[in-house]
């Protein structure tokens, strides 16, 4: 299989548990029957709980990547009488502000470098807004923004606030009532660890009293709130995707929490950053989450040339970076079934390659 002796620290797919590897090696079942509505009912309680979402609120299951989380919230919460502020910290944020150009949601692109936001109420650019929008981490450069601020921010200023948590979730803190957050948008590659392929969002009270009536039928919110009263999709779900999701939200509570699970990635992530502190690399922001390390070469080299040798040498995959920042930066996951064994692989191999260059 392609890749399959590979070390893997990219930032989702991630690696994932023996247990739940396990799940997706059995034959995928049928769903239409109450034995699946009852796996269904569970991972809606896990994630609910593991966000710690308001009472009353719900799940939306898509079989759909992350992409299709943020565009059906866009589609299905706002209209042309909202406005939007829509932050772009990198190319996720940017991609958020291209779906509510493409769907014609009034918006401003609220573009930022150097802040995690914590100063959002002098930051922000003045305009009657409706609605707050943000990648809470900006994957596409390590970069994680202070949702306690902004949720004051957002109920402050009553604003409908909408997370991207894909790549946080279950490594960095994230609490819907404490935060005021509406809306959460989950997807099960990065920081659940299983494979790609769905994608959850969790509606408080407050946002689906905002669900509307639209033109589509595959990301129809209503359908799948009307399903999901009996534990269905409108359409086949990822059952197999879907069973590993409630065998892994068990596996975080039998392992002490999601609080236990976010302590262990924040010290995988300082264990990471300590041991390669002497290298010639350094954090491109200094607002990293636990979930990833982004790192900058400091001596000329090539971040993309660093990726392909850590690959065709080691056998080791970390993530490089697209556009003007591909020979700038490169990004280590995490997330995932991560150990301090598994994480000397790729600081040995880092560590090798630089006296090999010497």
């Amino acid at each position: 299989m392609i890749y399959e002796n590979y070390y893997i620290f990219t930032p989702g797919p991630v690696k994932m548990s023996d247990e739940i590897l396990a799940v997706g090696a059995k034959q995928t079942p049928y769903f239409r029957n109450q034995e699946f509505s009852d796996v269904t009912f569970n991972c809606e309680k896990g994630l609910l709980e593991m966000v710690n979402a308001p009472s009353g609120s719900k799940v939306i299951f898509l079989t759909a990547s992350g992409t299709a989380g943020m565009e059906s919230v866009v589609t299905n919460l706002l209209t042309k009488d909202d406005n939007a502020l829509v932050v772009h910290g990198g190319g996720f944020g940017g991609r958020f502000v291209d779906i509510c150009a493409i769907h014609d949601i009034p918006h401003f692109d609220f573009k930022v470098k150097d802040t995690n936001l914590s100063d959002i109420e002098t930051l922000s650019p003045n305009g009657n807004f409706t609605s707050l929008i943000v990648n809470a981490h900006e994957t596409s450069v390590g970069h994680i923004y202070d949702l306690d601020s902004m949720g004051s921010f957002a109920k402050k200023n009553d604003l409908l606030f909408i997370v991207d948590a894909i790549s946080m979730l279950v490594t960095d803190p994230i609490d819907m009532s404490k935060q005021n957050i509406d809306v959460v948008i989950a997807s099960s590659q990065k920081g659940l660890a299983l494979p790609p392929g769905l994608t959850m969002v969790i509606l408080a009270p407050t946002a689906l009293a905002k669900v509307q009536d639209v033109k589509n039928m595959y990301f129809n919110f209503k359908d799948y709130l009307r399903n999901g009263e009996r534990g269905q999709t409108p359409y086949t779900p990822a059952v197999t995707i879907m069973l590993q999701l409630e065998a892994r939200l068990a596996q975080i509570k039998r392992d002490g929490g999601v609080k236990k699970s976010i302590k262990k990635a924040k010290k995988i992530a300082k264990y990471f950053r300590k041991k390669i502190k002497k290298l010639p690399l350094k954090a491109f922001t200094p607002f990293m989450p636990n979930a990833m390390t982004t790192l900058t070469p400091t001596d000329g080299k090539s971040a993309m040339d660093i990726v392909n040798s850590l690959e065709e040498g080691y056998k080791v995959m970390v993530c490089p970076n697209g556009g003007e920042l591909q020979d700038t930066i490169f990004r280590v996951s995490h997330m995932g079934d991560m150990t301090k064994e598994y994480t000397d692989v790729l600081i040995d191999a880092l560590h090798d390659y630089y006296r090999k260059d010497v």
